[in-house]
């Protein structure tokens, strides 16, 4: 793949990509398991998070990686962000080596590998490894979005299980809210104090979106900041899942058009678009 915007405007095209993104999220994901989690080198970048070998091993094959696949599209990392050259307003791919890493570092298997492929402001397409859990979530949008087992070897399974969103539960059950283990803030806790005998379902990085797209789970509020780089993959799999990822007022995101900063102010992720609301 080596045109620009006939990549991001090509539902089939886009499709081709799926196979060999796929094949480097389980790359970069194993790279990430080899890493001993008790001996490794870890420390904090200048905005305080944290950050690891196994971040920057990962960072190192996707750059690689989508320079064979998609060599004249411009690249986003966390890792790298500062080389970033703002606004993009055409086609770049937006990429999280290590999102979850305060999970990574703690010892849980709730961290992912992140990719998203976004085109005029909007992800397209979203690919999400957790390597611990051995399973890749992706997706394209207006194409449909599938779960696939990886093996501990980094083998992505030939058989791909179809997903979809399920419909907002009625008045008289319960809704499942994914929420964050590791970042609360008060006006995500307050959207789920809103509604009543809500299931929480807490998780760490993009598998919080995961869930929603699959219908295990049937929103994630998010309504503080947060990065590009940990939201635009998992929009792109909920939105070709059936679903819809708006900021509180309802309102669509818009991924790599600021000339300040990576920052998302808020988002809330449904599972069912009907029961998108302001809050």
């Amino acid at each position: 793949m080596a045109e620009n915007i006939p990549v991001c405007n090509n539902d089939e095209a886009l499709c081709k990509l799926l196979g060999p993104l796929t094949e480097l999220v389980a790359r970069a994901g194993k790279a990430i398991m080899a890493v001993d989690r008790t001996m490794m080198a870890h420390g904090e970048k200048a905005d305080g998070s944290a950050i690891t070998e196994a971040d920057t091993a990962s960072d190192v094959i996707i750059a690689h990686g989508l320079a064979e696949i998609a060599p004249l599209i411009p690249v986003v990392s966390e890792e790298r962000a500062h080389l970033a050259v703002r606004p993009y307003k055409e086609s770049f791919f937006l990429v999280d080596p290590l999102d979850g890493t305060k999970e990574f570092v703690s010892g849980r298997d709730e961290f992912t590998v992140n990719i998203a492929l976004v085109a005029h402001g909007q992800p397209v397409l979203g690919i999400i490894g957790a390597p611990a859990l051995g399973l890749i979530w992706r997706g394209v949008v207006g194409s449909g979005a599938e779960r696939l087992m990886v093996d501990k070897n980094g083998t992505v399974s030939a058989t791909a299980q179809s997903i979809t969103t399920r419909p907002y539960p009625g008045p008289a059950a319960p809704c499942v809210i994914s929420v964050s283990r590791s970042h609360g803030d008060a006006r995500s806790e307050a959207f789920i104090a809103d509604r009543h005998s809500a299931i929480r379902l807490p998780l760490g990085s993009a598998i919080k979106f995961c869930r929603v797209a699959e219908g295990s789970a049937d929103v994630y509020p998010r309504l503080s900041p947060t990065s590009e780089w940990d939201v635009a993959a998992g929009c792109a799999v909920v939105a070709a899942a059936g679903g819809l990822v708006t900021d509180a007022q309802g309102r669509q995101l818009q991924f790599g058009l600021s000339v300040e900063d990576f920052l998302v102010p808020n988002f809330i992720a449904w599972g069912d678009p009907a029961a998108a609301c302001p809050v």
